[in-house]
């Protein structure tokens, strides 16, 4: 039964490899609390009070944040539903089981005025393969809003033939195109020149980002090199590439971009999503009004 719902996520769902992986490990871990394997689980037999009760069990281990249940819990949700549209239960007893509540987190960003020099530094050319790699990295992530697994995704032929635009594959196996500004396009054009000259890429590989092997770069690798590349810049609290995502909304938020075009530029399916990046927008705000603002300058 369980390989048929994961089946279901790869072939109707289009989930991307993590994510059908994490769906199995929380259905699996469910399973395994009710002292069933999936050739003996009966989906007749689990009741709400079930999913209340493992939800209970998780959060007393101690280990997991409130967020980190939800998603398994929301899991759940999918798996039951998913029985429920197959005619294996009568209803989902998952539905009305609640979230554990959370608290709000502003996305972590690197302020302008550093990432102004952080860009500087990345768009200095080098001749040096790793050098140049990893400040294409910083600048991709930064300059077009992406996420981990989609930057390690990009193949040399996404780009439009003139370099100005990028195809995207995102959550979902969506795509969305993404504009290529004029400094990030010549960066790249100085990188694809230099592993050709350098013969990094000498096989049928056509990743981007590639080892000095020239095979398709890790999330792994990309992660050290972001968080490496902005410790290195000074940049304080979280360093990953997340961040630089986030920084990606929150400086076109400030500069006045509209909400819309964020949530397509980030490839967010709704704009809920994106509306997080307004409470970062709205503290520079209190910044500056405190800073400029006459009578908040006589209180002090």
């Amino acid at each position: 039964m369980l390989d048929k719902f994961i089946r279901y996520l790869e072939a109707e769902r289009r989930y991307s490899p993590l994510t059908v992986r994490n769906y199995r490990r929380d259905v699996e871990a469910f399973l395994a609390w009710l002292g069933v394997d999936d050739a003996a689980f009966d989906p007749r037999r689990v009741t709400s009070e079930d999913i209340r009760e493992w939800i209970v069990h998780r959060s007393e281990q101690g280990r997991l944040s409130a967020a980190s249940i939800n998603r398994e819990v929301s899991s759940l949700r999918s798996f039951f539903r998913w029985l429920h549209r197959t005619g294996a239960v009568d209803r989902n007893v998952a539905k009305s089981v609640p979230s554990l509540r959370t608290s709000r987190r502003l996305p972590a960003f690197v302020p302008e005025s550093r990432m102004s020099g952080i860009v500087s530094e990345c768009r200095y050319d080098s001749e040096g393969f790793v050098t140049e790699r990893n400040s294409l990295i910083v600048l991709m992530f930064y300059a077009c809003g992406l996420r981990l697994a989609e930057l390690v995704d990009i193949d040399r032929g996404d780009f439009s033939d003139d370099f100005t635009s990028l195809r995207v594959r995102g959550k979902g196996d969506k795509e969305r195109l993404v504009p290529v500004l004029e400094f990030l396009r010549e960066k790249i054009l100085h990188y694809l020149t230099l592993i050709e000259g350098q013969n990094i890429c000498n096989s049928s590989e056509k990743a981007l980002f590639l080892t000095h092997k020239g095979k398709r770069i890790s999330r792994m690798t990309v992660y050290r090199v972001v968080r490496g590349e902005l410790e290195q810049s000074g940049v304080q609290g979280k360093k990953s590439p997340h961040v630089l995502r986030h920084t990606f909304a929150t400086h076109l938020l400030n500069g006045g971009a509209d909400m819309r075009e964020i949530q397509e530029l980030l490839g967010h399916a709704s704009l809920q999503a994106t509306q997080v990046y307004t409470h970062n927008s709205i503290a520079r705000l209190r910044e500056v009004y405190a800073k400029a603002h006459p009578r908040e300058k006589e209180g002090k």
